[in-house]
């Protein structure tokens, strides 16, 4: 049996990764489906009358073994990969599509469940008991248990299709952001770069024993590069390698995995009974219908846009006016509006980041959720760790009772994918009397410290290390008592509000005092600085909002309409993105093929719900600024209705409950700046 089917006997029952080999997982994926498939036919065999607790909450806890192999290894998976992980999730992804399929597609439990889902007005249950049980129904509905055993099959096939494809969609990317590097070796080729981005070029290329400094196109090494460099033929080059991922005449191009999936997806939504996949995702968000989405996102644009151009206009007049540029491209508007930024404002990264050292920022959002939420953490080096650089931390409460398990993973390096995420090794749930405590982690890829500097986080990283651990607290703050409700189980357009809400706080004098101080004279930031981070805080919002936007509308143009007739991925994305382009198109690029959130995340007609959360989070954060940004009463009232429910209610009911109202647009739109 491997390690992995075993009871950890560690510290808070953590994942024991120094232990665990390639050659474990297999078997333990084995393991653990027959596992599975064992409680599922207890349940099934079971001579007893169906009733909420032998059926819908046997279900909820089955199976648990298999969700934490799973989650340790698809975690490593994005963070910590291999050629042979890439393996093995190749073999084991079609495993668990189908045994997902053997239980929802099982006509004996699914009975069982509507049993009880018949009963559901006459039995005395809780919120979140009457949740669990729709939900429970609901899902076998959605996953095909009405359907007849043709299509059942038809569903099992396109289930593991999809669970293939979407993976070798992500690897894809992985290696052609890996397989691309800008190797410079004329120092006069660095002009205008900060000092900590060549350093770090520097090392990257050292590391490789070359001469001179190397960027990738890993956002720590691009993004610097793209906003600083003054030479316009290397932004334009690394710029391009970044348009074009996964859009190739290679064997990394994803232009047939984009239309095989979009095409499967349909056929599957098709095949339940749906018009398209975003009327099937749609069913389980807070916007219910397609339609609800397209207002949404063209009731946004109407009022972005005219900002927007505005916008872009100064931003072209700025660069001719500079330089002589008659025509800004995709590798100036970083630039130009940095230059831009430090005119209006005198500030930019470089005069900033020296505030930001990421030692003390980490240690600034543990003080302000401790001041939030009265929660402490306290770094510890007994728990196991998949990587060196991993950081673990205990998160105790007021009463020195354990709140979960937190890890940090900060630094970009070869095996894990790009971005930033939060992601959890084992979610909170109680069962019999006992609370099981989460293991939550966020995962980063922010500047390396060097020979010379600690590491010092861009104004963006700042915020970023917020976001994601908005998400962490969501997960380590859950009360509830099904694993498959707690935390982040929620749906996907109220998910960010947690993230995005602590984002706020970065923009706070009350806040950035705690956390802000000069890495080496240890001065608080100025004043006059908060004052322009402030000020700054919506420069570009309406070229910036039309950018999400229109990531919005190519998604639902991907997702809300039959796409057999999408023959050309780049015509068909100039179409979707009409409305909200202000730069020439580049033909060589293409956005669809690397874009990770709609093809390998769990975005797929959902990428709108960034601006929806945004709405909440403008709308709640509104109501801290009202009684105070640590004000007790309303982050109580935020922890007890948002963070610790999960998924035990409808989001609007919980908002409601915390806010006393529906949210408004309003309040994003004036953060914004798009309306005064």
């Amino acid at each position: 049996m491997s390690i992995l089917n075993q009871k950890f006997e560690t510290v808070h029952d953590t994942a024991p990764f120094s232990k665990i080999k390639n050659e474990d997982y297999i078997p333990a994926f084995d393991s653990a489906i027959e596992k599975t498939k064992k409680e599922i036919d207890a349940i099934i065999q079971m001579e007893d009358v169906p009733t909420f607790e032998n059926t819908i909450e046997a279900l909820a806890y089955s199976g648990m073994e298999l969700e934490r192999i799973s989650s340790i290894f698809f975690n490593l998976h994005s963070a910590e990969t291999n050629d042979a992980l890439e393996k093995i999730a190749q073999e084991v992804a079609p495993k668990l599509s189908q045994l997902a399929n053997d239980i929802t597609l099982n006509p004996q439990l699914f009975e069982r469940i509507k049993v009880v889902y018949n009963q559901k007005d006459s039995l005395s249950l809780s919120a979140e008991q009457q949740t669990l049980l729709e939900k429970s129904y609901r899902d076998f509905v959605r996953n095909g248990a009405l359907l007849d055993e043709k299509k059942k099959e038809r569903l099992r096939q396109i289930d593991a299709e999809l669970a293939v494809l979407t993976l070798k969609f992500g690897e894809n990317v992985l290696a052609e952001t890996n397989a691309y590097q800008l190797h410079i070796t004329d120092e006069a080729d660095l002009d205008g770069l900060p000092e900590g981005t060549m350093e770090a070029a520097r090392g990257i290329a050292e590391a490789q024993e070359k001469i001179g400094w190397i960027f990738t196109l890993d956002y720590p090494s691009y993004v610097p590069f793209v906003t600083y460099a003054n030479n316009r033929a290397l932004r334009r080059e690394i710029a391009l390698a970044a348009g074009r991922k996964a859009f190739q005449d290679n064997t990394y191009n994803n232009e047939k995995n984009i239309q095989h999936i979009v095409q499967l997806r349909f056929q599957r939504a098709q095949l339940l009974g749906y018009e398209t996949h975003a009327h099937f995702v749609l069913e389980e968000r807070m916007a219910q219908q397609p339609t609800d989405v397209q207002a949404f996102l063209n009731d946004l644009l109407h009022k972005a846009k005219p900002a927007a151009e505005r916008e872009f206009q100064e931003l072209q007049a700025f660069a001719q006016e500079m330089h002589g540029i008659t025509q800004l491209e995709k590798w100036d508007t970083a630039y130009y509006s940095e230059k831009l930024k430090q005119k209006k404002f005198s500030l930019d990264d470089e005069l900033l980041k020296p505030y930001f050292q990421l030692e003390k920022v980490l240690n600034g959002v543990f003080t302000i959720a401790q001041r939030l939420y009265g929660i402490h953490f306290k770094e510890v080096q007994h728990i196991d760790k998949y990587h060196d650089e991993v950081r673990t931390f205990e998160v105790y409460d007021d009463s020195q009772h354990l709140v979960a398990v937190f890890y940090a993973d900060f630094f970009p390096r070869k095996g894990k994918r790009n971005g930033a995420w939060m992601t959890s090794f084992k979610p909170q749930y109680r069962q019999a009397d006992q609370d099981h405590r989460p293991h939550v982690a966020i995962v980063c890829n922010f500047t390396r410290p060097t020979a010379t500097k600690p590491s010092l986080l861009t104004f963006n990283e700042v915020t970023t290390l917020f976001h994601e651990f908005g998400h962490a607290l969501h997960g380590m703050l859950a009360n509830t008592t099904y694993p498959n409700l707690s935390g982040t189980s929620v749906f996907w357009d109220f998910v960010e509000l947690p993230s995005q809400i602590m984002e706020n706080w970065c923009y706070e004098k009350e806040a950035l005092e705690l956390f802000a101080q000069h890495y080496q004279t240890d001065e608080t930031i100025p004043m006059e600085l908060i004052d322009k981070i402030k000020a700054s805080a919506s420069f570009m919002e309406g070229m910036a909002t039309l950018r999400q936007l229109g990531f919005g509308l190519l998604d639902m143009g991907w997702h809300g309409q039959n796409p057999s007739g999408i023959d050309n991925i780049k015509a068909f994305e100039t179409s979707c993105l009409h409305s909200t382009q202000l730069l020439p198109d580049v033909k060589e690029n293409a956005i669809s093929p690397s874009f990770s959130h709609i093809f390998n995340g769990g975005y797929a007609a959902g990428y709108y719900s960034y601006k929806w959360a945004e709405v909440l989070d403008a709308d709640a954060f509104a109501y801290f600024q009202e009684k105070g940004i640590f004000n007790e009463t309303v982050a109580k009232k935020f922890k007890d209705n948002i963070l610790s429910k999960g998924g035990i209610e409808h989001p609007m009911t919980l908002y409601k409950r915390f806010r006393g109202k529906e949210p408004s647009v309003d309040a994003l739109l004036k953060r914004a700046g798009l309306i005064v």
